[in-house]
């Protein structure tokens, strides 16, 4: 192959990585330029507060920097990178300060507890997981299940319908929708 011809082909990330682990800084160049924006995307779509998402990124790139000694080649480099953005994301969350509420100095003690606090809401740890994991969820309901068994996931425990609403529905038995529920929660398990 022609030296110019050389030139215009991509470098692969193996061959990337293997030229960072010895020290060729330029291989981390092409590497961050490569995966920066679907990096940054992928956080965006995650981090709200758009400083909190850009300093994110940098410490997602950090972190592919010092652990490339880690990356061991079993899956691709790019599924690698994203694992590592799933858990500099989680850490984001578990280190990020919550608000403080001041106690009023007129009310005693049985009153400090600001309302907002004794909420049922999630942190944003807690809502990042749940995101990610509807996330999963609707990819492995589009994926492995048919056009019923959707159906039938979305009423019994989306809709919170009772399984003999369901069968009257769908002119069915109810062991009929209970066998086919029990097979979607299985699929979606062992996905």
């Amino acid at each position: 192959m022609p030296a110019s011809q050389e030139a215009l082909e991509p470098i692969s990330d193996d061959v990337l990585v293997e030229r960072l682990r010895g020290g060729d800084e330029s291989a981390f160049e092409l590497l961050y330029e490569r995966y920066f924006r679907r990096i940054s995307v992928f956080v965006g779509r995650r981090i709200d507060n758009r400083a909190d998402a850009e300093e994110t990124v940098q410490e997602v790139f950090i972190n592919v920097f010092s652990s490339i000694g880690g990356f061991r080649g079993d899956a691709p480099f790019v599924a690698w990178v994203f694992g590592l953005t799933r858990r500099t994301i989680a850490n984001h969350f578990k280190r990020k300060r919550h608000p403080t509420v001041p106690i009023d100095e007129t009310s005693d003690e049985t009153d400090a507890v600001h309302p907002a606090c004794t909420s049922a809401t999630a942190s944003p740890l807690e809502a990042y997981e749940c995101s990610e994991r509807a996330a999963r969820l609707g990819e492995v309901l589009d994926a492995h299940l048919n056009e019923e068994q959707r159906m039938l996931f979305r009423l019994h425990h989306l809709e919170e319908r009772p399984i003999a609403e369901i069968a009257r529905q769908l002119g069915k038995s109810e062991d009929a929708v209970k066998s086919n529920l029990y097979r979607t929660r299985k699929v979606l398990l062992a996905s």
